[in-house]
């Protein structure tokens, strides 16, 4: 089949470097497809694109290559040895990396490679600009967009967001309209190519960007990859209320280092991280406990997550008890196979002729679109359901 392209929001950030060494690790024979979901025996009849057909480049806003990136993040998640061995693949996608959007990001975002644009309209145009040529010059047959940037500011919806109609008469008139993810959403969609939000941001959520990709047949879904804790915590829900067992709170610490923790510690990026980690329990119990979701930066840390979880519920007789778990992991390695499972999936929708958002998404996301449903053996049911209508 011709070579699709990934276009990556967040080109040199922890989880783009990780998923694109992953990715000519794999290629190369160097390593195996572990943590793939994509790669599992279930799914070994979808007419997946092959993994050497794949073709990176993407947008960065910071002065850092993805060779560096990957030698600094490797090591530090207990890979050694590794991105040395890939240096020639990682500086020809380097060569495919273009100055970022960085306006509507928020204040903690740096910056200090970006492009700079004075309006929403010229932001959009210079994305799709980019995309546009990146498909052209590589003779790509389709193009998915991959959100991986660090969470953007919460912000004031815009009475645009509603009607694709408005949205373009407020672009018209300039201001500042969308954050950063809606407006690389939009560059995307108008291009009727793919989009994939692993980030909490607002991204392609917006009724009128969902008006968009059903107007020019485009596949788009989302939202926060589901990696560590609220993958556990999906799980064990799911438990409590199959059990009939009332949990009575869940209290939930995160603490973090990398860029992102960084970000996270401002509290107008934090805000949209929480809302997306603390939505999925009232959707799995039915009912809503008394909940709490704690973000810290601890730089010390590095790449490496920690969350610790105390559960009390309430069993037979009013007598109540408690569960606490520890995850302790590196969440880079735990999204990257993520990201590759998922542009392979909204391709293959795009090749069925689907538009819209693709819902059949719901497992790898905190908040997904389309659906309500967050027990995770159904959402992957639902999937191979999917694949299975081939």
């Amino acid at each position: 089949m011709k070579r699709v392209g990934v276009w990556i929001v967040g080109a040199s950030g922890s989880i783009s470097a990780v998923t694109l060494a992953g990715h000519a690790a794999m290629v190369r024979g160097l390593a195996r497809p572990d943590g793939l979901v994509t790669e599992r025996a279930d799914f070994a009849e979808a007419a997946f694109a092959p993994l050497s057909s794949l073709v990176f480049g993407g947008h960065e806003v910071r002065r850092r290559s993805v060779a560096s990136a990957a030698a600094e993040i490797l090591p530090a998640c207990g890979v050694h040895g590794l991105a040395e061995r890939l240096t020639d693949a990682l500086e020809a996608i380097d060569r495919e990396i273009r100055p970022g959007i960085a306006r509507g990001a928020g204040p903690s975002i740096e910056a200090d490679g970006a492009r700079v644009v004075t309006t929403d309209f010229e932001a959009i145009e210079a994305v799709r600009h980019d995309l546009r040529d990146f498909a052209t010059r590589n003779d790509l047959s389709h193009v998915v967009v991959v959100n991986l940037a660090s969470t953007e500011a919460s912000r004031v919806p815009h009475a645009a967001w509603q009607r694709l109609e408005d949205l373009d008469a407020a672009l018209a008139r300039g201001g500042d309209i969308l954050p950063a993810s809606a407006l690389y959403a939009y560059a995307t969609l108008a291009e009727g190519f793919a989009y994939v939000n692993f980030t909490p941001s607002v991204g392609s959520r917006l009724p009128a960007l969902c008006e968009l990709a059903l107007h020019t047949g485009a596949v788009h879904t989302g939202s926060d990859g589901k990696t560590g804790e609220t993958l556990v915590k999906s799980v064990l829900g799911e438990l409590f209320a199959r059990r009939n067992l009332r949990v009575l709170s869940w209290f939930g610490q995160n603490i973090l280092g990398n860029e992102d923790g960084r970000v996270l510690n401002d509290p107008l990026h934090k805000a949209s991280k929480i809302r997306s980690k603390d939505q999925l329990l009232p959707k799995l119990l039915g009912y809503a406990p008394e909940t709490h979701v704690g973000i810290d930066y601890v730089p010390s840390l590095g790449e490496w997550k920690i969350a610790w979880d105390h559960i009390h519920f309430e069993g037979f007789l009013g007598g109540r008890m408690s569960m606490q778990f520890t995850w302790n992991g590196c969440d880079s390695l735990l999204a990257a196979p993520l990201v590759l499972d998922l542009v392979r999936l909204v391709e293959l929708a795009h090749r069925r002729g689907e538009r819209g958002v693709f819902s059949a998404a719901a497992s790898f996301f905190k908040d997904p679109m389309g659906t309500d449903e967050q027990r995770l053996v159904a959402q992957d049911e639902a999937l191979l359901a999917w694949i299975a209508r081939r």
